[in-house]
């Protein structure tokens, strides 16, 4: 199923938000793998675990509720997000 996903890593005390057509385990497992090659920011870090996921209707809404939630730049909007279901719920529909 197509959903964004947001990692954390305890290492780098940062989030990564992405979206996937496949499984966000094995994503997740790809980031700590270095999967996707070392110039690119996951693999500063080792340590990546799921935070959230989101689940979309298709791939095309999965990328929009990542661009969405990159345009907020906070980390308190992803904690929010997960706190608070009502405000995940309205991500989803204003991204349909």
């Amino acid at each position: 199923m197509p959903s964004c996903y947001i990692i954390f890593s305890l290492k780098l005390n940062r989030f990564y938000v992405g979206a996937t057509q496949d499984s966000v385990s094995e994503r997740i497992e790809k980031h700590n793998s270095h999967t996707y090659g070392a110039h690119h920011f996951t693999a500063a870090a080792d340590d990546w675990e799921l935070f959230l996921e989101i689940e979309a209707s298709d791939y095309a809404q999965a990328i929009r509720i990542e661009r969405r939630i990159k345009d907020q730049k906070s980390a308190v909007f992803k904690r929010n997000l997960k706190k608070y279901p009502e405000l995940l719920e309205k991500l989803k529909l204003s991204t349909k």
